[in-house]
């Protein structure tokens, strides 16, 4: 009898540390081992955070701007060699996505295609290859990177005299940031899995192109950024625009502009005014640019899933549920070499919005860009799913430590137990 007791007490202790465990680690990605720098809802701390944390780990410039109930509350430059502003152009990385997500949604909203047609059935300059699963690689599900794509491009750099290649080229041999062998086709299943996918968005550019008869840039610029104003963004090199950052690297050493052979996955240039403008006019139910306030919620309607979370619209990151839980903190961020970094969130349930555009610090954009969705959710944004775990490390140590000492004290005394 006492070798059954405490074979059933090892079997509870056991069971208790993996239940905790398991629990430890859900609150931790939930939030529950995780707080804001700044412990309260006061705007002016958090923009004080932010320019403290830009001035002291920035060697190059940035633009920060923070967006409340739909205006601007806070807008700070700081700068490694010369005066920047509101009207610096930055490169965006991958946030181009985004634009190219608008872009697409303009055509759908013109009757032009169905975000459910296979891509196939509008494109003629170049198809994927034919497979079982070619008909499934939907408008949709390339936007949402659910398209069975398993490229992960990451495209490469160019400098300023080689030639880009055209976007056919670029589809049957692109370069990947990686510098391995990369070939844009269907691995698996669409619809099944989250695989984030350059690749796709290459071939969005070149539906957005045989769609409307223009080029890429022409129709993003007559769609988005013309009716918006926003006269200091465009797909041009970075090096000819006289407004423009230098670049730099980590180091805070001025390196040469990159080009890009995406103009819709990684190669759109904004200035912190022009994504002000871009934010609120979003916040406003993409009315000024052609769409509607249903075309803004379908954007942050979850369109991919990680276990069970919904971690992607159509063309946006979903950061984490807002305070209420019944919508979506959305935008995209972006990073390329040697340094370039990009956050732009929205909340709208709060109509609030963050713009950080960095350039010297390959992640400081994003980091602040969490902690800004921390501070307005209480949640850490799935990008930052490492930290999250991280913070239940500690409380998963103690609490088994207690369970242990608890379970061993029991199985202690009925082993001691005549």
């Amino acid at each position: 009898m006492r070798l059954v007791k405490i074979s059933g007490a090892i079997v509870v202790t056991l069971v208790a540390m993996i239940s905790w465990a398991a629990l430890a680690l859900f609150g931790g990605l939930s939030g529950w081992w995780m707080s804001s720098a700044i412990s309260d809802n006061d705007s002016e701390a958090f923009a004080a955070y932010a320019l403290e944390t830009l001035e002291e780990s920035n060697p190059g410039n940035a633009a920060f701007v923070l967006i409340e109930e739909g205006r601007v509350a806070s807008e700070h430059f700081t700068r490694a060699d010369r005066g920047i502003d509101a009207e610096t152009v930055f490169p965006t990385a991958s946030f181009s996505k985004w634009i190219a997500a608008l872009g697409t949604l303009s055509l759908a909203k013109e009757g032009l295609i169905d975000l459910d047609d296979p891509v196939s059935q509008h494109i003629s300059r170049w198809q994927l290859p034919e497979g079982p699963y070619t008909q499934d690689v939907t408008i949709r599900r390339l936007l949402s990177h659910t398209g069975g794509l398993s490229d992960g491009l990451g495209f490469g750099d160019y400098s300023a005299d080689e030639t880009i290649p055209s976007l056919e080229q670029s589809l049957r041999n692109p370069r990947a940031s990686s510098g391995e062998q990369v070939v844009i086709d269907v691995e698996i299943e669409p619809g099944t899995e989250f695989i984030y996918s350059g690749g796709g968005y290459l071939i969005l550019e070149l539906l957005i192109e045989e769609v409307s008869g223009q080029s890429y840039a022409a129709f993003i610029q007559d769609r988005v950024l013309a009716p918006l104003g926003m006269d200091s963004s465009s797909f041009g090199y970075l090096g000819d625009i006289e407004a423009a950052t230098a670049m730099y690297d980590e180091a805070g050493a001025v390196v040469p502009s990159y080009r890009y052979a995406s103009a819709a996955a990684t190669g759109f240039s904004s200035s912190a005014a022009d994504l002000t403008l871009l934010v609120q006019a979003v916040l406003g139910g993409g009315s000024a640019f052609g769409l509607e306030a249903t075309d803004i919620e379908a954007m942050r309607q979850p369109e991919a899933f990680v276990l069970g979370a919904g971690i992607w619209g159509l063309g946006t990151i979903l950061y984490a549920p807002t305070g209420s839980g019944r919508d979506h903190v959305f935008g995209h961020d972006g990073a390329n070499d040697p340094a370039v970094n990009v956050s732009v969130r929205i909340n709208p349930e709060t109509q609030d919005a963050l713009i950080v555009l960095v350039n010297g610090q390959p992640t400081l954009a994003s980091d602040i860009g969490a902690e800004w969705v921390l501070w307005q959710t209480g949640t850490p944004d799935f990008l930052s799913a490492e930290a999250a775990v991280q913070s239940a490390v500690l409380p998963i140590i103690l609490g088994c430590g207690l369970i242990f000492v608890l379970g061993g004290g029991l199985l202690l005394r009925w082993a001691l137990a005549r």
